[in-house]
C-alpha cells in the first residue's frame, strides 16, 4: 500500500507542476506536454523486461530495481537539469512505475481475495493521487521552487525501497519459478504465449479505454470548470481532489461488495452508474453540484481497474500473469497519454464545452469493451486456455 500510494503521488502531481515547469524552462504548451509521453515510454519498456526480472531475480528483484530506478529519476528531476534530461528522468520514473505497478497488480490479482487486495492497493494509489496536488500547492504557495517536491518524492522512494525489500526478502527467483512451475528457458515462450489469448487483447483494449478516460477527467476537469462553468480556482481544484478521493473510497470499500456480487456483474453496474452520473454532470452546471457528482463518479470508477486485473488473471495460466498484466497495463498507459491529447485537439477546435460529452462517449466505449471482455469464460477443464481459437462465452 505504501508502494502504490507513492505511485499515486508521482502521477497525480504532474498536472500540478506542469505550469511551473513550463514557466521555469520557458516552454511552449507543446514542448511541456512531452512529459505526458515520457512516462508511458518508460512503462512500455518495463512491460518488456518485467517477466525476465521475475524469472532471474524473483519478486525480490522487482522490489530492489523498481524503487532504485524511481530514486534515480526523482533525484535527477530535483537537480532541475536541462529540460531534455527532465524528459529522460520522467521516462525512468515511468520505468520504475511500470515494474512495480504490473508486478504487484499480478501478485494481488492471483490471491484468494483478489478484489479486496487489489482494491486496497489501488485505493492507496488514489489516496496518494488525492494528496499529490495538495502537497505541491502547499510547497509552492510558501514560495518554494517546484523541484523541492521531487526531493520529497526521492525520500519517499527510499522509504518505499526499504519496506519492499523487507516484505519480499525471501521471494527469490527459485521461489518464483517453483511457484509458477516454469524453467528459466521458458521466459521467451511464456511471453509470446501471452499474445495467443483473446483475454489479453480484450483486457488491453479495456485498459486503453478506461485509463484514457480516467486520465482525461483528472487532466481536463479543472480547465473545464474554470473556463466553462466559471468556477473559482478553489472549487476547480476541489473537483479534481474530489474525483481522486472518490476513487480512493471506491477502491477501498467497493472491493468487498465486488467479491460478494461477482466482479463481472458488479463492474457492469459500476459502469451504468458512471454513465448516469456523467449525464448528470453534463446537465447540472452548478459548480457545487459538479463537485458532488464528480466525487460520486470517482467512487464508482474506483474498482474498474483492479476488476480488469482480477478477470485477466482468472483467465490465464499462472505462469503468464506477470507478462500479461505488464502488457495490458502498458497499453493502459498509452491510453492515458494519447486520449487526453485527443480531447485536447477536439477542445481546441470546438471549445472546452465538448469535454463533458467526450468523457461520456469514452465511458460508454469502455463499458462496451468490458462487456466483451467479461463474457470470456474458462474452458470446462479449468486450464485457463482461453485463446483466440478457443473461446467459450456465457449468454
Amino acid at each position: 500500500m505504501v508502494s502504490f500510494s507513492t505511485l499515486g503521488l508521482f502521477n497525480s502531481s504532474i498536472g500540478a507542476v506542469l505550469p511551473l515547469i513550463s514557466q521555469y524552462y520557458n516552454l511552449t504548451d507543446f514542448h511541456v506536454s512531452l512529459l505526458f509521453l515520457a512516462g508511458p515510454a518508460g512503462y512500455i519498456i518495463a512491460a518488456q523486461c518485467s517477466d525476465a526480472i521475475h524469472h532471474h531475480f524473483g519478486q525480490r528483484g522487482i522490489a530492489i530495481i523498481g524503487p532504485i530506478v524511481q530514486i534515480i529519476a526523482t533525484f535527477s528531476i530535483a537537480l532541475h537539469p536541462s529540460f531534455s534530461w527532465v524528459l529522460v528522468a520522467f521516462a525512468f520514473q515511468g520505468l520504475g512505475t511500470g515494474l512495480i505497478d504490473g508486478s504487484w497488480c499480478a501478485w494481488a490479482g492471483s490471491m484468494e481475495k483478489a478484489n479486496t487486495i487489489s482494491g486496497l492497493l489501488h485505493g492507496s494509489y488514489s489516496i496518494g493521487g488525492a494528496a499529490g496536488p495538495i502537497l505541491v500547492t502547499l510547497i509552492t504557495s510558501n514560495h518554494k521552487p517546484w523541484y523541492i517536491w521531487y526531493y520529497f518524492l526521492a525520500v519517499q522512494s527510499v522509504l518505499e525501497s526499504l519496506l519492499l525489500l523487507f516484505a519480499f526478502r525471501n521471494e527469490t527467483a527459485s521461489v518464483y519459478r517453483q511457484g509458477k512451475q516454469v524453467r528459466p528457458g521458458d521466459i521467451k515462450t511464456d511471453t509470446k504465449a501471452t499474445f495467443r489469448y483473446q483475454a489479453t487483447w480484450l483486457c488491453a483494449a479495456y485498459f486503453l479505454a478506461y485509463v484514457g478516460t480516467e486520465t482525461a477527467i483528472s487532466g481536463w476537469v479543472v480547465s473545464f470548470m474554470l473556463r466553462n462553468r466559471n468556477a473559482t480556482p478553489y472549487i476547480a481544484s476541489l473537483i479534481s481532489s474530489g474525483f481522486w478521493i472518490g476513487m480512493a473510497v471506491g477502491r477501498l470499500v467497493l472491493g468487498f461488495g465486488t467479491d460478494r456480487i461477482g466482479v463481472r456483474r458488479a463492474t457492469i453496474w459500476y459502469f451504468l452508474c458512471a454513465v448516469g452520473l456523467q449525464v448528470l454532470f453534463v446537465a447540472l452546471t452548478a459548480p457545487i453540484v459538479s463537485v458532488v457528482v464528480m466525487t460520486m463518479l470517482g467512487l464508482v470508477m474506483g474498482p474498474m481497474f483492479p476488476s480488469g486485473i482480477v478477470v485477466l488473471t482468472r483467465l490465464l495460466p499462472r505462469e503468464l500473469h506477470i507478462a500479461a498484466v505488464s502488457f495490458v497495463a502498458s497499453l493502459g498507459q498509452i491510453g492515458g497519454a494519447f486520449l487526453p491529447f485527443a480531447i485536447g485537439a477536439v477542445v481546441q477546435s470546438l471549445g472546452i464545452g465538448v469535454f463533458s460529452y467526450a468523457v461520456l462517449v469514452q465511458i460508454i466505449l469502455a463499458l462496451a469493451v468490458w462487456v466483451a471482455f467479461a463474457r470470456l469464460r474458462l474452458p470446462a477443464d479449468g486450464t485457463g486456455e482461453v485463446t483466440t481459437d478457443d473461446v467459450r462465452r456465457e449468454d
